[in-house]
């Protein structure tokens, strides 16, 4: 690993959470090495640990040494290793990222995995994934007026692609291959898209008889989905493994999580204190952290046992309905980096940019 990438992904001791969280969405990788200021190795932190700490109730202002991982594997920049002993290490520890340090314990160079297959490949061998993912694409778009008064949401284009390709692609390119389409608005232009343009997934479609909501289609998969399977909207562009995601559901053993993604809302006016009638203080132009809703689930079929033939429900109903039946079970996988709303004009054109930067990098 070069000088410049090794030290990107340095920090130390007294970074808090959320600058750690902004630099592993910054550096694209999935760990960061907890250094002193004579770069001695003093731990790893990576998403896991945050999201643990997160769950556990610990501050964005905190800092990383109270969830970096101490017990971390290294390797000796004088010992004689080669790359089939880190290989098997690797194997071993399921670790993409082993440390080397010296004598000192100042790590000098980091070994990843995909750098000894000499290509972008995860540890754990790819492999398609029965479960199903389910689009929402029956609505009408009015956010996106007038270009949805031509074309249905899903088929709006970002580049050369339109928005729903764009978001199988991702989950495809994680090992979901089988997608399951709700239609409604102009269902036969999608259907005509997908039937003249042949990728590499399974697609099936449902459609609605009548428009039911953000969630009441999903009744027409009663019978249908037999396991675990995910639920996302048809305008959402989400950054991240999606297996993270679904993996956390599985462990936590909930019958729903929702992916929540962090946002910093900036508040442009003085925030006034209060107590009693007396002002304690003001915040100029405060920041807020918060945790807000994507538009991608994970679901257990029980579910649509809540969901009557042809009810019209919106998802944030759904959710109350599970919370009221299976209280302890209904989870939040908290997600950072990448996550675009392009039903929204303001963030269809940053996604525009931001997808058209990574064409440009492939």
């Amino acid at each position: 690993m070069n000088k410049d990438k090794l030290n990107s992904l340095l920090i130390l001791s007294d970074t808090t959470i959320k600058q750690a969280m902004q630099k592993l969405s910054d550096t694209q990788e999935r760990i960061l090495f907890v250094v002193d200021n004579n770069k001695k190795l003093l731990g790893t932190i990576n998403d896991g640990d945050i999201r643990r700490g997160i769950i556990a109730g610990i501050k964005f202002t905190d800092t990383v040494e109270k969830v970096m991982h101490k017990g971390f594997t290294t390797v000796t920049l004088n010992q004689s290793y080669t790359e089939e002993k880190v290989k098997r290490l690797m194997l071993e520890t399921k670790l993409e990222q082993i440390p080397v340090v010296d004598d000192m314990g100042t790590i000098v160079d980091v070994i990843l995995w995909t750098n000894l297959l000499a290509e972008k490949s995860r540890l754990i061998p790819e492999h398609l994934l029965p479960n199903q993912v389910v689009i929402m694409a029956g609505g009408k778009g009015t956010r996106l007026d007038p270009f949805t008064k031509i074309l249905p949401k899903p088929l709006i284009p970002i580049h050369n692609k339109p928005i729903i390709e764009h978001i199988m692609d991702r989950f495809y390119k994680n090992g979901f291959h089988e997608f399951i389409l709700i239609l409604n608005y102009k269902k036969e232009m999608i259907k005509m898209y997908f039937g003249e343009n042949k990728l590499p997934y399974n697609i099936s479609f449902v459609e609605e008889s009548d428009y039911c909501g953000t969630a009441g289609g999903l009744s027409l998969l009663k019978n249908t989905l037999k396991q675990t399977f995910i639920v996302t909207n048809c305008d959402t562009i989400l950054e991240g493994d999606y297996i993270d995601f679904f993996n956390w559901h599985q462990e936590r053993r909930n019958l729903m999580t929702i992916v929540g993604s962090h946002k910093e809302i900036a508040v442009p006016y003085g925030v006034l204190n209060m107590g009693d009638g007396s002002l304690l203080g003001i915040d100029e132009k405060p920041k807020i952290d918060l945790f807000v809703n994507t538009g991608t689930y994970i679901f257990e079929p029980v579910i649509l046992d809540l969901i009557n033939e042809n009810e019209h429900i919106d998802m944030d109903k759904l959710i109350t309905k599970v919370k009221a039946s299976h209280n302890e079970r209904v989870g939040v996988f908290p997600h950072w980096g990448g996550w675009f709303d392009i039903g929204q004009w303001d963030e269809y054109r940053k996604s525009l940019k931001y997808i058209g930067e990574q064409i440009d990098e492939l």
